[in-house]
Protein backbone atom coordinates (compact mmCIF):
# COMPACT_ATOMS: atom_id res chain seq x y z
CA UNK A 1 0.00 0.00 0.00
CA UNK A 2 1.54 3.32 -0.85
CA UNK A 3 1.81 6.14 1.84
CA UNK A 4 -0.46 8.33 0.38
CA UNK A 5 -3.57 5.49 0.94
CA UNK A 6 -2.08 5.50 4.56
CA UNK A 7 -1.82 9.21 5.33
CA UNK A 8 -5.66 8.91 3.67
CA UNK A 9 -6.66 6.19 5.96
CA UNK A 10 -4.79 7.54 8.46
CA UNK A 11 -6.99 10.81 8.10
CA UNK A 12 -10.10 8.71 8.16
CA UNK A 13 -9.44 7.68 11.42
CA UNK A 14 -8.86 10.63 13.33
CA UNK A 15 -11.72 12.13 11.90
CA UNK A 16 -14.00 9.30 13.04
CA UNK A 17 -12.69 9.62 16.46
CA UNK A 18 -13.08 13.12 16.17
CA UNK A 19 -16.85 12.37 15.21
CA UNK A 20 -17.14 9.75 18.21
CA UNK A 21 -15.71 12.14 20.72
CA UNK A 22 -18.02 15.02 19.99
CA UNK A 23 -21.28 12.71 20.02
CA UNK A 24 -19.68 11.18 23.44
CA UNK A 25 -19.56 14.81 24.86
CA UNK A 26 -23.17 15.48 24.00
CA UNK A 27 -24.22 12.58 25.05
CA UNK A 28 -22.79 12.76 28.94
CA UNK A 29 -23.88 16.37 28.47
CA UNK A 30 -27.88 15.15 27.39
CA UNK A 31 -27.28 12.66 30.38
CA UNK A 32 -26.11 15.04 33.36
CA UNK A 33 -29.47 17.85 32.54
CA UNK A 34 -31.57 14.82 32.82
CA UNK A 35 -29.92 13.85 36.08
CA UNK A 36 -30.05 17.33 37.27
CA UNK A 37 -33.91 17.28 36.56
CA UNK A 38 -33.93 13.91 38.06
CA UNK A 39 -32.62 16.12 40.98
CA UNK A 40 -35.67 18.55 40.73
CA UNK A 41 -37.87 15.60 40.67
CA UNK A 42 -37.41 14.33 44.07
CA UNK A 43 -37.92 17.67 45.30
CA UNK A 44 -40.93 18.31 43.60
CA UNK A 45 -42.34 14.96 44.78
CA UNK A 46 -41.64 16.48 48.50
CA UNK A 47 -43.37 19.57 47.48
CA UNK A 48 -46.12 17.40 45.86
CA UNK A 49 -46.93 15.34 48.73
CA UNK A 50 -46.37 18.79 51.66
CA UNK A 51 -49.31 20.74 49.42
CA UNK A 52 -52.10 18.51 50.50
CA UNK A 53 -51.16 18.25 54.43
CA UNK A 54 -50.71 22.23 54.49
CA UNK A 55 -54.17 22.63 52.58
CA UNK A 56 -55.82 20.19 55.03
CA UNK A 57 -54.52 22.55 57.89
CA UNK A 58 -55.37 25.75 56.87
CA UNK A 59 -58.78 24.68 55.25
CA UNK A 60 -60.79 24.85 58.55
CA UNK A 61 -59.65 28.56 58.55
CA UNK A 62 -59.96 29.66 55.28
CA UNK A 63 -63.45 27.96 54.24
CA UNK A 64 -64.26 30.95 52.22
CA UNK A 65 -61.05 31.22 50.20
CA UNK A 66 -61.71 27.99 48.49
CA UNK A 67 -60.34 29.62 45.34
CA UNK A 68 -56.91 29.86 46.13
CA UNK A 69 -57.04 25.96 47.11
CA UNK A 70 -59.17 25.14 44.43
CA UNK A 71 -55.80 26.54 42.35
CA UNK A 72 -53.34 25.51 44.67
CA UNK A 73 -54.62 21.83 44.35
CA UNK A 74 -55.45 22.21 40.67
CA UNK A 75 -51.38 23.49 39.90
CA UNK A 76 -50.64 20.16 41.78
CA UNK A 77 -52.58 18.21 39.98
CA UNK A 78 -51.40 19.10 36.44
CA UNK A 79 -47.71 19.11 37.95
CA UNK A 80 -47.87 15.86 39.17
CA UNK A 81 -49.08 14.56 35.50
CA UNK A 82 -46.81 16.33 33.44
CA UNK A 83 -45.36 13.84 31.29
CA UNK A 84 -42.01 15.15 29.71
CA UNK A 85 -39.27 18.14 31.21
CA UNK A 86 -40.80 20.91 29.17
CA UNK A 87 -44.21 20.07 30.65
CA UNK A 88 -42.95 19.68 34.04
CA UNK A 89 -40.88 23.29 33.81
CA UNK A 90 -44.50 24.96 32.89
CA UNK A 91 -46.67 23.07 35.22
CA UNK A 92 -44.50 23.70 38.16
CA UNK A 93 -44.49 27.73 37.34
CA UNK A 94 -48.23 27.14 37.64
CA UNK A 95 -47.63 25.58 40.80
CA UNK A 96 -45.01 28.34 42.11
CA UNK A 97 -47.63 31.01 41.26
CA UNK A 98 -50.53 29.42 43.04
CA UNK A 99 -48.22 28.88 46.33
CA UNK A 100 -47.56 32.50 46.01
CA UNK A 101 -51.04 33.64 45.99
CA UNK A 102 -51.63 30.62 48.58
CA UNK A 103 -48.90 32.25 51.35
CA UNK A 104 -50.49 35.65 50.86
CA UNK A 105 -54.02 34.66 51.82
CA UNK A 106 -52.53 32.65 54.93
CA UNK A 107 -51.32 35.83 56.07
CA UNK A 108 -54.62 36.95 56.90
CA UNK A 109 -54.91 34.10 59.77
CA UNK A 110 -53.50 35.31 62.89
CA UNK A 111 -54.65 32.24 64.52
CA UNK A 112 -53.53 29.41 61.55
CA UNK A 113 -50.07 31.07 61.35
CA UNK A 114 -50.07 30.53 65.49
CA UNK A 115 -51.01 27.00 64.88
CA UNK A 116 -48.13 24.22 65.49
CA UNK A 117 -48.80 22.07 62.83
CA UNK A 118 -49.12 24.57 60.19
CA UNK A 119 -46.23 26.14 61.10
CA UNK A 120 -43.78 22.82 60.77
CA UNK A 121 -45.72 22.33 57.60
CA UNK A 122 -44.86 25.64 56.49
CA UNK A 123 -40.85 25.43 57.56
CA UNK A 124 -40.45 22.36 55.63
CA UNK A 125 -42.20 23.60 52.51
CA UNK A 126 -39.23 26.46 53.42
CA UNK A 127 -37.44 24.05 52.95
CA UNK A 128 -37.84 21.90 50.08
CA UNK A 129 -38.25 25.54 47.73
CA UNK A 130 -34.64 26.41 49.06
CA UNK A 131 -33.90 22.77 47.80
CA UNK A 132 -35.12 23.54 44.66
CA UNK A 133 -33.90 26.94 43.77
CA UNK A 134 -30.66 25.13 44.80
CA UNK A 135 -31.42 22.48 42.02
CA UNK A 136 -32.99 24.17 39.19
CA UNK A 137 -29.63 26.26 39.80
CA UNK A 138 -27.74 23.19 39.22
CA UNK A 139 -30.13 21.54 36.02
CA UNK A 140 -29.90 25.22 34.58
CA UNK A 141 -26.31 24.82 34.80
CA UNK A 142 -26.14 21.66 33.00
CA UNK A 143 -28.80 22.67 30.67
CA UNK A 144 -26.15 25.82 29.76
CA UNK A 145 -23.26 23.23 29.07
CA UNK A 146 -25.47 21.14 26.91
CA UNK A 147 -26.73 24.13 24.58
CA UNK A 148 -22.89 25.27 24.69
CA UNK A 149 -21.73 22.28 23.16
CA UNK A 150 -25.08 21.93 20.87
CA UNK A 151 -23.96 25.04 19.47
CA UNK A 152 -20.07 25.41 19.64
CA UNK A 153 -18.05 24.61 16.16
CA UNK A 154 -17.36 21.84 15.16
CA UNK A 155 -20.10 20.28 17.57
CA UNK A 156 -22.99 22.37 15.95
CA UNK A 157 -21.97 20.97 12.53
CA UNK A 158 -23.01 17.12 14.07
CA UNK A 159 -25.43 17.87 16.48
CA UNK A 160 -28.97 17.86 15.10
CA UNK A 161 -27.29 14.82 12.71
CA UNK A 162 -27.35 12.95 16.13
CA UNK A 163 -30.63 14.09 17.50
CA UNK A 164 -29.22 16.66 19.67
CA UNK A 165 -30.50 20.32 20.06
CA UNK A 166 -30.88 23.44 22.37
CA UNK A 167 -32.78 22.39 25.96
CA UNK A 168 -34.85 24.32 27.55
CA UNK A 169 -33.77 25.76 30.98
CA UNK A 170 -36.34 25.46 34.24
CA UNK A 171 -36.85 29.40 34.09
CA UNK A 172 -39.66 30.85 36.18
CA UNK A 173 -40.62 33.43 34.27
CA UNK A 174 -43.07 36.34 35.44
CA UNK A 175 -42.83 34.75 38.20
CA UNK A 176 -39.25 34.09 39.11
CA UNK A 177 -38.98 36.46 41.62
CA UNK A 178 -41.40 35.47 43.96
CA UNK A 179 -40.97 31.51 43.63
CA UNK A 180 -36.98 32.17 44.82
CA UNK A 181 -38.06 33.50 47.64
CA UNK A 182 -38.48 31.05 50.38
CA UNK A 183 -42.42 31.36 51.86
CA UNK A 184 -42.46 33.86 54.91
CA UNK A 185 -43.28 32.68 58.21
CA UNK A 186 -44.21 35.20 60.61
CA UNK A 187 -45.60 35.36 63.67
Amino acid sequence: MSTAAWIIIAAIVIILIWVIAIYNTLVKLRNNRENAFADIDVQLKQRHDLVPQLIGAVKGYMEHERGTLESVTNARNKAMAAGNINDKISAEKELSAALSGFSIQVEAYPDLKASSNFMQLQTELSDIENKLAAVRRFFNSATKELNIAVQKFPNVLFASMFGFSEEQMFDLGEGRAAAEKAPEVKF
